[in-house]
């Protein structure tokens, strides 16, 4: 079998390889020189001697390196603690969204018996309220027609509303509201729209209604006054109000039962 012969060295440049010989004529590379290099190495060379102190003068500058040196070389500072308290509640709001608001209006209801006086107590002070009968009379052209009550008293409830959406800020309503059941829906209403609601409540008794009453062109019968007189409960502050004027005949003793807080008492002749 034939070897092949061995290969002389690569002279080429074609092959890109490192360690290949350059020709004889090319000159070597230039080297730059550093005339500052060979004080710097001394002085690196030569011992550290301790720096003598120098004091400025006029024509010497602040030594600035002494006072890098000591801020390098300063002890490092303590950690401090910062204390910091929340509040009670993250809910809270701030103490001055907290703070009562002053009512948009105000919506009075009228508590008493046929008779007991409070059409002509809003009379007397100007007013023209938002009154059952009033609705009577315009829907049926009969004060005395008791058969659509509710629809009476729905139209009522609508009259109030649409003053209460117009900001009006006193409203007044004549009726007789003689229960809580039945003032529950003026003052669900009136709170909602941010109103609050005051009663005048006419305790007057029973006996003067029904006399009042027999002089009336327009009379309730004795039997459904009797009947009224039953379901009549004086109003109370828990029922939402925020202030109650209870109107009497003078000379009239108070009744058991009647608010003792924050009541305005009046009279009915």
């Amino acid at each position: 079998m034939r070897r092949r012969p061995r290969r002389g060295p690569n002279d080429s440049e074609s092959t890109g390889k490192s360690g290949q010989e350059l020709p004889s004529n090319q000159p070597a590379p230039l080297r730059p020189t550093y005339p500052e290099a060979a004080p710097v190495r001394a002085a690196e060379s030569a011992p550290v001697k301790a720096e003598q102190p120098v004091e400025p003068t006029a024509a010497t500058e602040p030594m600035v390196t002494a006072t890098v040196t000591a801020a390098e070389h300063s002890e490092p500072a303590e950690p401090k603690m910062v204390m910091e308290t929340q509040p009670e509640s993250l809910g809270t709001p701030p103490a001055e969204l907290t703070a009562t608001k002053s009512p948009k209006g105000y919506v009075v209801l009228a508590i008493g018996l046929p008779g007991s006086g409070k059409t002509t107590w809003y009379k007397r002070r100007g007013v023209t309220p938002l009154s059952s009968d009033l609705l009577r009379t315009l829907l049926f052209d009969d004060i005395t027609e008791q058969r659509y009550q509710g629809l009476v008293f729905s139209t009522l409830r609508s009259l109030l509303r649409a003053r209460l959406i117009a900001k009006m800020p006193w409203n007044y309503v004549d009726a007789t509201n003689l229960s809580p059941h039945e003032r529950r829906q003026w003052i669900k209403m009136a709170k909602s729209f941010g109103y609050e609601v005051q009663a005048v409540f006419f305790d007057v008794p029973l006996a003067v209604c029904m006399e009042r009453n027999s002089k009336r062109d327009r009379q309730v019968t004795d039997e459904v006054m009797q009947k009224m007189a039953e379901r009549l409960k004086p109003p109370t502050f828990k029922e939402g109000f925020e202030k109650i004027t209870v109107v009497r005949v003078k000379g009239q003793p108070g009744t058991a039962g009647e608010p003792t807080a924050d009541t305005v008492p009046e009279t009915a002749e």
